[in-house]
């Protein structure tokens, strides 16, 4: 991979020397190839179309791989309508569709209009009661038949699948034998299934063409070994040319062939098979990191052929999937520890660039030293940071959400309730905002040069970022109550999320 990128990069690097005289152009640069669409451009962007060829030379071979670099920024196939699963796409680079209200907007509906979302759940020794929806909590929003469906997992321990419209059950809600934190994932071939994790230890496929949401397959967090830590499933998954690819808190990788297909009764039918699966972690990890916290919880992301995860352990990884279809065993093509734990998912963008964010709680010195706000090049391998931006005031600090690409800044914000819009090409810091209420664990959403984020008193955010170099300009204030620690779904002028108050809420320019 890497000599393929380093003859990709010569090429590149002669073509801007005929063309510029010789300037001296960024990494960043050099690896733009062709424009390609921005995320944040509120999903209406297309690939533009390839250049002609020169006369009588054919067209270039359409991509064959496991994502496609030209639908950074757009939303995952064209078969069914919607953010189908945690940041939209393979890149996890799509938040979405617009309008994105301009004004004050307001409450569309309250799901449920009384009571709360709550249930009781144990975490590291601890019983308490758990209520609304958390880290990362995003709703599935998509169409279908007519309808648009809003579908999340939340901490009564159940998914639920209400109409977009009224916020009313389209179906009975779905239960698990925990709470679920993480993001639901709908089937991206027009399938009726959602996949779902849940802190009860299983990974499920659930059929949505029946009366009642049906369980039709689930992996358990013990089904493969060795494992390390727990058994809840935080990552939403990815459903790539029928197979699942998916992290969990067991600290392993698991690759999943589905089988998909529709039965004599015309009902959709899964017939799984765990065909891969690899410790997200390593000997030297363990030995550096100095404890067995591994855990996968962040959300795998895919470029081309690599999938690209992080662990608990701060252990950044990406592996080739190249020949996993033919049969051939993956192979890790990329390493690099941040020393701290790294939650957020990676972020990919159109030049094979990463994203990544990183936690400050250790405060070891590896952590120190590499920073929490980093771009990685995955093409140099043994000095991969093209930059880095830390987060070390306090403990614990750094970055829980997981930064967005707009334009050309990526946006991270911190445990700290600041906000930052860092240059992709350089890693300074063009503007900074702070939120109040303390941690800030969303993940920000800009869909139409806004910025949607909440903070943890309860309020809702909205911010002009068209002018990138400028400090966003408040657009409105939404007061909903109840820390917002779950990522915004922003879909055709309404916005969909929970709060740890206990419930769903949908807003809609007034």
């Amino acid at each position: 991979m890497e000599q393929r990128m380093g003859v990709f990069r010569l090429l590149i690097a002669g073509m801007l020397v005929l063309i510029v005289g010789g300037v001296a152009t960024t990494a960043w640069a050099l690896r733009r190839a062709e424009p390609r669409p921005e995320p944040g451009a509120g999903g209406t962007a297309r690939p533009s179309a390839a250049p002609p060829s020169p006369s009588g030379s054919p067209a270039p071979p359409p991509f064959t791989g496991w994502s496609d670099p030209a639908l950074v920024g757009l939303p995952q196939g064209t078969k069914v309508p919607g953010l189908l699963t945690f940041r939209g796409n393979p890149t996890r680079t799509y938040y979405g569709q617009g309008p994105v209200p301009r004004t004050t907007p307001a409450q569309r509906w309250q799901f449920p209009r009384s009571g709360g979302l709550c249930a009781m759940s144990s975490d590291k020794g601890e019983t308490r009661e758990w209520c609304g929806t958390g880290w990362t909590g995003q709703p599935a929003v998509f169409e279908r038949d007519g309808r648009t469906w809003v579908v999340f997992g939340a901490y009564d321990r159940s998914i639920h699948f209400l109409d977009a419209a009224t916020g009313e059950r389209i179906l009975p809600d779905f239960k698990t034998g925990d709470i679920i934190k993480g993001s639901v994932t709908v089937d991206p071939d027009g399938y009726p299934l959602v996949y779902s994790g849940s802190r009860d230890g299983f990974y499920r496929v659930i059929a949505t063409d029946r009366a009642t949401p049906t369980e039709l397959w689930k992996l358990a967090a013990d089904a493969v070994k060795p494992t390390l830590w727990n058994d809840d499933w935080d990552g939403a998954g990815l459903v790539i040319d029928d197979y699942l690819l998916e992290g969990g808190e067991n600290s392993q990788f698991h690759v999943v062939k589905l089988n998909r297909g529709y039965g004599p009764d015309g009902k959709v039918t899964v017939a799984p098979q765990l065909v891969w699966h690899t410790p997200g972690w390593d000997e030297q990890e363990l030995k550096d990191a100095g404890d067995t916290n591994v855990s996968i919880e962040n959300s795998v992301a895919v470029y081309r052929d690599t999938v690209y995860f992080a662990n608990s352990g701060g252990l950044v990884q990406g592996w080739d999937l190249s020949g996993l279809k033919a049969g051939r065993e993956p192979a890790r093509t990329f390493r690099f520890w941040t020393g701290d734990d790294t939650d957020a998912s990676i972020v990919v963008d159109a030049d094979g660039f990463l994203y990544v964010g990183s936690e400050y709680e250790k405060g070891n010195a590896r952590s120190k030293e590499v920073g929490q706000m980093l771009k990685l090049d995955p093409a140099r391998p043994g000095n991969p940071v093209v930059w880095a931006v830390k987060d070390t005031g306090k403990r614990p600090g750094g970055v829980w959400g997981t930064p967005a690409l707009h334009r050309d800044i990526a946006i991270y914000d911190t445990a700290g309730g600041d906000v930052l819009g860092l240059d992709r090409a350089t890693g300074a810091v063009r503007w900074r905002i702070h939120l109040p209420g303390g941690e800030t664990w969303q993940s920000p959403v800009v869909v139409d040069d806004t910025l949607v984020i909440g903070d943890c008193t309860g309020v809702m955010h909205a911010y002009d970022v068209s002018d990138t170099y400028a400090e966003p300009k408040p657009l409105w204030e939404s007061k909903i109550g109840g820390c917002i620690e779950s990522t915004p779904a922003v879909w055709k002028g309404s916005l969909y999320f929970g709060t740890r108050a206990g419930a769903v809420h949908a807003l809609a320019a007034g």
